[in-house]
């Protein structure tokens, strides 16, 4: 019996299905099926059912699993001990990003180099997907660390959170939209946007989330005409006229350079923020709290 056939086993397990645990570790699925064959050839008994749409726990299965997960527990926190006694800092941390958030204020790839530089040992793997999405892998697991956008004041349960940018939404459109018919205008409250096409961040993103919540306490659906997951396309499409973008606020400068107007949105005022997200439980090894600790005080508050 060997460790890497534990790991494959549980990977398996916790996902399902054998093709999205062999994405998982990195792996071709033959390799991990074959591993997990030669693992239950060893032990006389099947492990799965591969029999269903899922793969799934036989009742050996379940019987081996928490012994399966207690020798790589065991073998992880040996590694984890002579790292720290060492000075040494490596292992694996995997960090999510919310689509659209990376700007050159927002800057994670300069933090995430700066931590390489520091602890080149740490392999650091990083994606972009929707909040709604990260938040759920966040709390099974899958993701040591995040950067979301909040629909609610509250946080997820089981969730803590680092607010890392809190700014008013705002409508923005192009100069000749009627909304702008006063000149003098600096505000728009959400119900004149009841029967506008309008240009937003996908479903699943925090700014979504909250203009799909403040829509619907108004009495009304957002009529969501286009989407984009980077707020600049967003301002790039209402330019043209094809609705009116909702974007976290605008500089009078910037406004400008995409050839747009903003209003405030009003009664209720929206804001668009981004946080730092992470277990309540703790992070699960030496690394992943050391690239928290090095995010939260690298970017911005």
């Amino acid at each position: 019996m060997e460790l890497r056939q534990l790991r494959y086993f549980v990977a398996v397990v916790e996902e399902a299905n054998f093709t999205r645990a062999a994405a998982r570790l990195h792996l071709a699925q033959p390799g991990v099926s074959s591993q997990i064959r030669l693992l239950e050839r060893e032990l006389g008994q099947p492990l799965l059912d591969r029999s269903g749409h899922s793969v799934t726990l036989t009742e050996v299965g379940e019987a081996v699993l928490p012994y399966a997960r207690a020798a790589l527990a065991a073998v992880d926190g040996a590694r984890q001990a002579v790292d720290e006694f060492t000075g040494l800092l490596r292992g694996h941390v995997t960090i999510g990003v919310v689509s659209g958030a990376v700007t050159p204020e927002f800057d994670v790839a300069s933090a995430l180099a700066d931590f390489h530089d520091d602890h080149p040992q740490v392999e650091i793997a990083l994606t972009e997907d929707t909040s709604e999405r990260m938040l759920a892998a966040l709390r099974r697991g899958e993701l040591d660390i995040a950067a979301v956008g909040l629909t609610d004041e509250e946080a997820p349960p089981g969730v803590s959170l680092q607010v890392l940018i809190d700014e008013p939404l705002v409508a923005a459109m192009a100069p000749g939209d009627p909304l702008l018919a006063d000149a003098n205008r600096t505000e728009l409250p959400l119900a004149a946007l009841r029967d506008r096409s309008l240009i937003s961040l996908p479903r699943g993103t925090g700014l979504r989330g909250v203009l799909e919540r403040a829509c619907a306490e108004a009495g009304f659906r957002p009529r969501i005409a286009f989407e984009a997951a980077a707020p600049p396309v967003l301002a790039q499409l209402a330019a043209r006229g094809l609705g009116v973008a909702i974007v976290p606020a605008l500089s009078a400068e910037a406004a400008s350079a995409f050839g747009l107007r903003t209003l405030r949105i009003t009664e209720p005022r929206l804001r668009g923020r981004v946080a730092l997200a992470w277990r309540t439980a703790g992070l699960s090894s030496p690394a992943a709290k050391a690239l928290l600790g090095r995010l939260r005080t690298a970017l911005p508050r």
